[in-house]
């Protein structure tokens, strides 16, 4: 039996890079994929690979900084499968610059999509999951929780606060059997990097799928344990030392 058969799974930013590999993933494994992100193209780009490797997959575009989108995803998907299983939160940007060049606009856009979308995604999954008793929840964090690197401000506070809205979601979740966790890639391989300047970018590389083997197997443990904070990088990678 497949590790995730019957099982229904929204995943956000699901149209490329780690949602994507994640959404592959999860299909293999026998799960019912609810996409979800604002690229309708690259959604239905990936609901047809799905099924055309025998998975099912419905596509719901989705701003996840809008209050009434998010209620209005989960509620369809209940409303097609009858339950929630698994939500990751994956939707995120990248923006910064020099901290004392920073403009409220960037600012509040990058905490808008990596903080307020993954509140509001898992808020909604909660309230699903806490009537069934059961479901997980993963928010995709980065290595820029731990260490951050010049300019980069406004995604690395969001991935710190992840960190917190995540213990605070798993503490309050557990009474009612939802887990939430959160996963931290290192450097994934992804469309966004082709033909990039930032040195950043051709430091080793991940594959989406490694990401999604370990999203996987956080969501596959048994249901009296959780693997709360995971961080996956290549083994190569500047991480100690980066800055």
């Amino acid at each position: 039996m497949s590790l995730l058969e019957g099982k229904v799974a929204i995943i956000t930013g699901a149209g490329t890079g780690i949602g994507k590999g994640i959404a592959k993933t999860y299909s293999r494994e026998g799960a019912k994929i609810v996409l979800a992100s604002r690229n309708r193209v690259t959604l239905e780009r990936t609901a047809e690979e799905l099924r055309a490797a025998g998975g099912t997959a419905m596509v719901l575009p989705t701003d996840v900084t809008v209050e009434d989108q998010v209620i209005d995803m989960v509620r369809r998907t209940v409303d097609e499968y009858g339950r929630l299983d698994i939500m990751v939160s994956n939707s995120g940007i990248f923006d910064g610059g020099p901290f004392d060049e920073l403009t409220l606009e960037t600012w509040q856009k990058v905490i808008d999509v990596n903080l307020t979308g993954v509140f509001l995604c898992g808020r909604e999954a909660m309230k699903v999951m806490r009537r069934q008793g059961e479901g997980r929840i993963i928010n995709i964090g980065s290595i820029s929780a731990q260490m951050t690197r010049s300019g980069t401000a406004p995604y690395t506070t969001t991935k710190h606060a992840l960190v917190g809205l995540t213990k605070s979601m798993a503490l309050e979740g557990r009474e009612f059997g939802v887990v939430t966790s959160i996963l931290h890639p290192g450097n994934v391989d992804k469309e966004s990097r082709v033909g990039s300047t930032n040195p950043a970018d051709h430091e080793p590389m991940m594959q989406p799928e490694d990401i999604a083997a370990a999203a996987l197997t956080m969501v596959a443990l048994p249901p009296n344990v959780n693997m709360l904070e995971t961080i996956v990088l290549p083994t190569t990678q500047l991480y100690l030392g980066r800055g």
